[in-house]
């Protein structure tokens, strides 16, 4: 080992063995946490707001989702089982217990509960936010809706409100911070894991070529709900 290398390797066996580093790192940690400073943003993500849903349809189909309105709870079982129905797909669906409101006795599908398994083909899911500027989804890691279901079953079916689409990324961080961290009341409120999923999944890693469905679900469905309950 050369005498640079060894004094390298030395200084950062003294860093991580300090007393105060990991103290050091979690402090710098918690500080952005509690004092993040916002981005820029750019101008399509600063629409007004009676603008925004019509952006998100407009993107989230120009990147392969398809996209439906709806007015309330009660109209989502019966676009679901539509949208199924329409394509040939399966009729039975694994849904998030975020939805368990959500009454399916007026449809012919076969419902279950739980987090998503490689059996499942078809997935409901709820959606925390939307993003205008890129027509995206917004989920996080939680009991009552696994991110397994986002991205193991090769059709993905979310549910969306109307009043939870925003301009653009800043603006989700913003209200996600300020949902969990009054959830939690605590400084550790951020969730294992925040996904943010902007229309089917696709690669063009194979001889360049656009294909979807290669590392998640082929087909993306969004419902928006008017709803304007919480």
């Amino acid at each position: 080992m050369s005498e640079a290398r060894g004094e390298i390797l030395s200084k950062i066996r003294t860093t991580r063995t300090s007393p105060n580093a990991a103290k050091n790192i979690l402090g710098t940690m918690q500080a952005r946490i509690r004092d993040h400073s916002a981005n820029l943003i750019p101008e399509r993500g600063q629409r007004p707001a009676d603008e925004r849903v019509a952006q998100f349809m407009a993107e989230a189909t120009r990147v392969n989702a398809t996209v439906t309105r709806v007015a309330g709870n009660p109209d989502i079982p019966r676009e679901v089982a539509r949208f199924l129905t329409d394509n040939n797909l399966p009729s039975r669906i694994k849904q998030a217990p975020s939805l368990a409101h959500l009454d399916w006795s007026e449809t012919m599908l076969t419902v279950s509960q739980g987090v998503g398994d490689a059996a499942d083909e078809v997935c409901v899911t709820s959606a925390f936010g939307g993003v205008a500027e890129t027509g995206t989804l917004v989920t996080y890691s939680a009991a009552e809706n696994p991110t397994t279901l986002n991205f193991l079953p090769p059709v993905h079916v979310v549910v969306l409100k109307s009043k939870d689409i925003t301009g653009a990324y800043e603006d989700i961080w913003v209200r996600l911070r300020e949902a969990l961290k009054n959830k939690d009341q605590s400084d550790n409120f951020m969730p294992r894991a925040v996904n943010f999923i902007t229309g089917p999944s696709r690669t063009g890693d194979i001889q360049q070529t656009l294909l979807l469905g290669i590392h998640g679900p082929q087909r993306l469905h969004i419902v928006i709900v008017d709803d304007k309950t919480p």
